[in-house]
């Protein structure tokens, strides 16, 4: 990965608070897995930014390497990588999701 695309990663994570590599955009997402997870944080009203990694190959390919998590999408909350769409819908269904936004102080619907 070239330092473009990794500062460009780095820049989004430490950007904003919550911040989700998805497929597509939170209003149009590309991919089934993208929409559960953009939806999940909606239906939380939690204020997230969505990186539309279909635009950028090279940022695409280099979210998978600077994670060393092979698929998309992928949460971050507060510089954290959480995971992709099986353990936030894990972490949702279980309360779990609620309690990290409690920790790092960021606000939901309660």
């Amino acid at each position: 990965m070239d330092d473009q695309t990794k500062n460009l990663i780095q820049n989004h994570i430490d950007e904003n608070d919550v911040c989700l590599f998805m497929k597509g955009t939170p209003d149009a997402p590309q991919c089934g897995f993208s929409m559960a997870v953009s939806n999940m944080l909606k239906i939380l009203e939690v204020n997230f930014k969505g990186i539309n990694v279909l635009e950028n190959q090279s940022l695409r390919e280099g979210i998978k390497i600077f994670s060393d998590w092979p698929t998309i999408p992928q949460l971050y909350i507060k510089k954290e990588f959480v995971g992709g769409c099986d353990i936030v819908k894990e972490m949702y269904e279980s309360g779990e999701l609620k309690k990290v936004f409690d920790d790092k102080e960021i606000s939901y619907k309660k």
